[in-house]
């Protein structure tokens, strides 16, 4: 007995040098080199911001490593019709290997290279495969957004925890040789229990520990710079950001720069806004989601008068009709899909459009026309002019060179028309959507009547 409480303590000692070891080591190695042909041709890139986002996948996107050369061939067309930057889904190897979407990240430098976990490409494709799209899509002018999973870890070997007092599947030895991780390394460990949340039964790394920064930020070769800097991503969206503390994501961004958007599901504007201003992010808004549901699903557009991230900070709010979560949920928008579209395409706010809805659902050529609308006519802040159950018109007042733009959102069975008043005296109008044939000008008082059709929308502007 005596002897096995000698054994269990020396071997707690040796796991505490370890530990305390592996989080000194410092990286000593030169940075990368950077293909200089590369860094010039994406000063040619789109401004993110200027035009809009699309988010290229849903859930259960065809397996069989096909979907990089799927997106590589849309790449042009989608740059055309007014996309300033891609959002590709978590493009390393997972623990589900070629059947995952990518959110059980195993090694963060698989990209579809090594045979591990029963497979060498990933769902998506190989990485040769990958970088071929990047180049495709910078080559059109589009940014490539990273979908960056860091809560949670997924295909560890199982290994004796000495903070758990049992095995834990926290031993991490990818084929990559980069950023092995142990018990050490999530939760709990030697520096604490838990940190903002888990997510399900997935090991949860700490981001405390300095050997866990250094892999993922800090070194030349951490994970945020590899894939700035070999692979060419422009920027980041954080995936479930609720299971750790803001200062993981400005800290990244510090780290290697590119624009950066958090997935903090939570409907309520003021949370939001604090996550953004804390992590110095850019933030999807499921505050103007979860009231677009409302609005359009509960047939009461009263309920668009409600607080929403972009009304507080749109530089900061990335709106969106749909995504890949989202259309797995109960809660979600049907029936009022285009009218939701035309209200983020002309309001504050980076919109996103999900693949499915712009490639399969809807109606492509009214998707373009209201990315045309909001690249060049929805300029400046925002003014509600009108709101009831059936209607709803804001007027957007110009600026940034954009001349502004009323917005009118039937949601009645029978065409409506409404008196309202623009910034604009004495000049012709027309509906750039094409709903409607008027053409009135405005009195020198700058009221005009405008109509939108049943069920429907309508975009003014000057002629």
């Amino acid at each position: 007995m005596k002897i096995k409480t000698f054994f269990y303590g020396l071997l707690t000692i040796t796991f505490l040098f370890i530990s305390c070891s592996k989080d000194e080591v410092l990286d000593v190695a030169e940075p990368e080199a950077v293909d200089l042909q590369e860094e010039a041709s994406s000063k040619a890139l789109k401004q993110i911001g200027s035009g809009v986002m699309m988010q290229a996948f849903y859930w259960d996107v065809p397996a069989g490593g096909t979907w990089w050369n799927v997106v590589k061939g849309k790449v042009g067309s989608w740059s055309n019709a007014g996309i300033d930057a891609i959002w590709l889904p978590p493009v390393s190897k997972g623990h589900g290997g070629a059947t995952t979407m990518g959110y059980d990240p195993f090694d963060f430098y698989d990209f579809g290279e090594y045979n591990q976990m029963g497979t060498t490409e990933t769902r998506f494709g190989s990485r040769s495969e990958l970088t071929s799209l990047i180049t495709a899509a910078h080559n059109n002018s589009l940014s490539v957004i990273a979908d960056i999973v860091i809560n949670h870890n997924s295909g560890g070997d199982s290994e004796a925890n000495i903070f758990t007092n049992s095995n834990t599947y926290t031993d991490y030895n990818p084929q990559s040789g980069l950023f092995e991780r142990t018990q050490y390394d999530f939760h709990p460990n030697d520096y604490h229990n838990n940190d903002s949340g888990v997510f399900g039964g997935f090991a949860d790394i700490c981001h405390h520990k300095s050997y866990v920064q250094d892999w993922l930020w800090k070194r030349s070769n951490s994970v945020a710079k590899y894939y700035k800097n070999t692979m060419k991503f422009d920027g980041w969206r954080f995936d479930y950001v609720k299971g750790f503390e803001p200062w993981v994501v400005k800290d990244w961004k510090n780290a290697v720069g590119g624009f950066t958007v958090g997935e903090y599901w939570d409907g309520n504007a003021g949370t939001l806004d604090s996550w953004s201003q804390q992590a110095e992010a850019n933030v999807f808004d499921f505050a103007c989601f979860y009231r677009m549901v409302d609005a359009f699903e509960g047939n009461d557009l009263n309920k668009l008068s409600g607080d929403m991230m972009w009304k507080r900070n749109g530089m900061r709010a990335v709106t969106f009709v749909s995504n890949h979560d989202t259309e797995r949920e109960n809660t979600k928008i049907l029936n009022g899909k285009m009218l939701a579209y035309a209200y983020i395409l002309t309001h504050e706010g980076y919109p996103t459009i999900f693949y499915r809805d712009y490639e399969d659902w809807l109606d492509k050529n009214k998707m373009n026309n209201l990315i045309w609308i909001h690249n060049n006519l929805a300029g400046g802040n925002t003014t509600n002019l009108w709101t009831d159950n059936d209607e709803y018109i804001a007027r957007r007042n110009g600026g940034g060179g954009k001349n502004g733009l009323v917005v009118y959102i039937n949601n009645s069975n029978s065409w409506q028309e409404r008196w309202i008043q623009t910034n604009w005296s004495n000049n012709k109008i027309k509906d750039y959507t094409g709903h409607s044939g008027w053409e009135p000008t405005t009195q020198g008082d700058k009221w005009v009547k405008i109509q939108a059709p049943p069920k429907g929308y309508s975009v003014w502007s000057l002629k």
